[in-house]
């Protein structure tokens, strides 16, 4: 039964019906919490009842909600209707593309456009492990503003990303479920699925190329008179030669569509990021531009010109000129270069950097083996002063020169810190608190007015509030630099669209009301959040890929555009009077170790992210995979002794643990749910687990012969799993929301956490839960002492470089301090990770973080 106006679903109250499909109704709705229109997709009761539907139904939901992409539908909720589930997603204003292509063929420059931004999609969704499997026009909707965004991924499966992978029993789309009858829709069907047979990503790309092939002739590729003729088309027969057009395609986009249309996967694009390439590189060739990837071509257009700055660059460095040399922003060929003029230049780690109002500069730092300080610099002078504010985070600071800053901070984990708000005048003062638990702060134009970012502890909620007290926008994502607009109606900030404190994410504005815009998605790293000086853009730092954020605008309608590119990126800070206040972060992550029997610790870094995940019981291995861009696409795993010798390649993937015999390494592909067994010596790696549980931490027992593994299974909450090693079986040993790894060196308990957040004791033999009495949450698990009585715990502050050790009585909770980690890290160390130990507590290994700074005032950007 359709849904009537005004009806609600929890907060959610209809308007009208807007669609149906074979997988539910559709309305627009709206959220009476936010003020926004939504577009709300509720499976009818009576399909709720069918097993089938409803897994596709929670597949679909899945998928979607675990991307974060502008050419992707984004969900917001879900929730059930008298016992039918639904599902709330973004509000798209447009039309299908089967829509547009029921009015004819499309100009071959549109055509890529809107393959470029297709093919980012599907490469964000195949990064996650999600293959699409039933791509056509119907599943793509042309948005208004020409963006393009991938719908229905009700098909979609949380895959493998290898060959391999099991194989899928389903249906035609919009068909009733048939055991034994193949997933997708006929026309739009690889040969792999027509056959049966396993799919990945390079599904899509068969898919993708029908979809190309129909843009441009407004035919469908393989139609024939019914679904057993398309298929067997499919299997058999090139598809047509498009020489009747009006007006010819490129031989270009041509190959690029027959690529995708190979019977073979081998022969078809390998990944759509290779596809999503090739079609930019074809329309710089051509001389087209494409909307959904403007920044990338500005960014390329912009490298062209500079070869000969860059040439510049390298004489200059190598003459040791100040600064990071000529850099080529955004503009024209006969624009002057930027100026960049350097403010700093002690080693160390920068934290914020504002402008005062007189134009001289304030900022957070922690230089060489001092306490963190705010400093007081000016452009016209060499040096900065101290002005002696301790454990203090500068936030912003007002027209009257008062600053706001952060005290006590403490780390919640990735970037998120908080503490409590406090105001302290430039001309000196001792600071009065305003606000517990606050991330961030900016003031209004009229020196009086703040917007601040909250953490509330008792939701896990994060609040933007403007002014203080009022909440325009409350959510269980993480969200970061508030920054008021200067008429002081709207606040731009960056909304993360995750809780975990990855700096992933979109650039958003909201107004009084609480009606959040989003005008730029898909970023894996923003930095840094401004207002240009006319309101008309929001200037933002922000990387597409690995860790190097550059400098970009966007208009509040969304179109984004390039100011400048750095070698190594940039976090912008503040603007005034035409000049840019940004600081250069060399981020490394790196690992320090002390080996058996050794006197000093050792440094262990690689390629500078070396991620510890395990130390051998005997001290003499760390294992640790490289991320970012030293680790290559898909991480790699390393073994190294920690006497320093050179490390041993594992393999691509994520390391895991280390055998207690050293003579064996787990590891984890990135893009695929399973465990690999690989030999540190001569042998072939292979695949251990081949169930459908997605495993985090693992540990392998003392015998060498099973692993304790984290896992969640589909519909199931985490819990832990015992692995066996010589046929890849396991079996759940606790009870879901109890999990945990640490195992005792006598291999008769772990050390877990409770679903109430607390601690405890799992036996082994299973007898049931110990809870450790009045332990504080802050406290990680990292190990038991070597005769099993006792358990270490960590504990980090966001404001101290090091990071200290408890030891912990488990019949008592009693806790007394043990050890400091990290107390004479190299310039620029910021953060201790947990430490691992061996057997015997006697070599340890730990990471950290390194982070080295310069701030520059740069004249010339626009």
């Amino acid at each position: 039964m359709a849904l009537t106006s005004g009806t609600k679903l929890g907060p959610y109250e209809i308007q009208s019906q807007v669609g149906a499909g074979g997988m539910g109704e559709v309305y627009r709705a709206r959220d009476t919490r936010l003020s926004r229109d939504v577009a709300l997709k509720i499976l009818p009761e009576s399909f709720a009842l069918d097993g089938d539907r409803l897994r596709r139904f929670e597949h679909e939901t899945q998928a979607v909600a675990a991307l974060n992409h502008p050419n992707i539908l984004a969900i917001y909720d879900v929730g059930h209707h008298n016992s039918a589930p639904f599902l709330v997603s973004e509000l798209l204003e447009g039309e299908t593309l089967r829509a547009v292509l029921d009015r004819g063929p499309l100009p071959q420059r549109k055509a890529i456009d809107y393959s470029v931004q297709i093919a980012k999609g599907l490469a964000a969704a195949h990064d996650k492990g999600i293959v699409h499997r039933d791509l056509k026009p119907d599943n793509l909707f042309v948005c208004r503003d020409g963006r393009v965004k991938i719908l229905d991924f009700g098909l979609a499966k949380l895959a493998s990303m290898e060959p391999h992978s099991e194989r899928d029993g389903a249906t035609m789309t919009m068909t009733n479920t048939a055991a034994g009858v193949v997933m997708g829709t006929a026309s739009y069907m690889a040969p792999e699925q027509v056959r049966g047979e396993p799919v990945d990503a390079r599904t899509d790309m068969f898919a993708f190329g029908t979809v190309l092939f129909e843009m441009l002739s407004a035919r469908r590729a393989f139609r024939r008179d019914t679904a057993a003729e398309t298929m067997t088309a499919i299997l058999k027969d090139d598809v047509a030669e498009l020489n009747d057009l009006a007006t010819p395609i490129s031989p270009g986009l041509d190959r690029i569509m027959r690529r995708c249309l190979e019977k073979n996967p081998e022969h078809r694009f390998q990944s759509a990021k290779d596809l999503a390439f090739a079609l930019e590189s074809l329309s710089n060739v051509s001389g087209t531009n494409t909307s959904g990837a403007q920044a990338a071509v500005q960014a390329k257009s912009s490298a062209a010109r500079g070869k000969f700055l860059g040439a510049a660059v390298a004489l200059a460095l190598a003459l040791g000129a100040l600064g990071l040399g000529w850099w080529l922003g955004h503009g024209h060929d006969a624009d002057p270069p930027p100026e960049y003029q350097p403010i700093t230049f002690r080693s160390g780690f920068i934290g914020n950097a504002r402008f005062t109002p007189d134009g001289s500069i304030v900022y957070s730092a922690t230089w060489e083996n001092s306490d963190s300080d705010l400093y007081l610099s000016r452009t016209d002078e060499v040096g900065s002063r101290e002005l002696q504010i301790k454990d203090a985070e500068l936030l912003a600071i007002s027209k009257t020169g008062e600053l706001a800053v952060r005290l006590a901070s403490d780390n919640l984990g990735g970037y998120k810190r908080v503490g409590t708000l406090a105001r302290i005048p430039l001309s000196g003062g001792s600071p009065r608190e305003v606000l517990a638990n606050v991330q961030d702060a900016d003031w209004a134009a009229d020196g009086q007015t703040m917007a601040v970012v909250r953490f509330v502890p008792e939701t896990f909620h994060w609040r933007l509030e403007y002014p203080i007290g009022k909440v325009l926008f409350d959510s269980i994502n993480w969200i970061s630099n508030p920054k008021i607009s200067p008429d002081g109606k709207l606040v731009a900030f960056a909304d993360h669209e995750n809780p975990d404190g990855d700096d992933e994410g979109a650039i958003a504005y909201i107004n009084s009301d609480g009606h959040e815009k989003k005008v730029s998605e898909g970023w894996t790293s923003i930095e840094g959040v401004l207002w240009s000086p006319s309101g008309a853009e929001i200037w933002f730092s922000a990387s597409n890929s690995g860790s190097s954020e550059n400098l970009r605008a966007a208009t509040l309608a969304g179109k984004v555009r390039t100011i400048a590119n750095v070698p190594g990126g940039m976090w912008l800070q503040d603007a005034r009077d035409g000049s840019i206040l940004m600081v250069t972060q060399q981020q490394r992550l790196n690992i320090r170790a002390l080996p058996p029997a050794g006197k000093e610790e050792r440094e262990l870094g690689w390629l500078g992210w070396s991620y510890l995940r395990d130390i051998s019981r005997d001290g003499t291995k760390v294992l640790f995979e490289e991320e970012a861009e030293g680790g290559g696409p898909n991480y790699t795993s390393y073994l190294r002794d920690t006497t320093g010798s050179p490390p041993v390649r594992m393999g691509d993937g994520e390391a895991r643990a280390v055998s207690p015999d050293n003579k064996w390494v787990i590891t984890k592909p990135l893009k695929r749910e399973v465990l690999m067994l690989v030999p540190t010596g001569a042998g072939e790696p292979r695949q251990l687990t081949h169930d459908k549980i997605s495993y985090s931490t693992v540990r392998f027992l003392p015998d060498g012969k099973k692993l304790v593994a984290v896992g969640v299974e589909e519909g199931h909450g985490a819990r832990d799993y015992l692995v066996d090693l010589s046929e890849g079986n396991s079996k759940p040993i606790t009870p879901e929301g109890v999990a945990g790894v640490v195992v005792s060196p006598d291999g008769q308990k772990l050390a877990v956490r409770a679903p109430d957040g607390k601690l405890g004791i799992w036996p082994m033999d299973g007898s049931g839960l110990r809870t450790i009495p009045g332990v504080d949450e802050k406290y990680t698990v990292i190990g038991w002492t070597p005769d099993s009585t006792a358990l270490y715990l960590f504990s980090s502050r966001a404001a101290e470089r090091s990071g200290k050790v408890y030891r912990l009585d488990p019949a008592t909770g009693k806790t007394e301090f043990w050890k400091e980690f990290g107390e004479n890290l190299q310039a620029g160390g910021n953060s201790v990770g947990s430490p691992h130990f061996s057997a015997d507590g006697k070599a340890y290994a730990y990471v950290y973080v390194q982070v080295l700074s310069q701030a520059y005032v740069c004249k010339g950007l626009k």
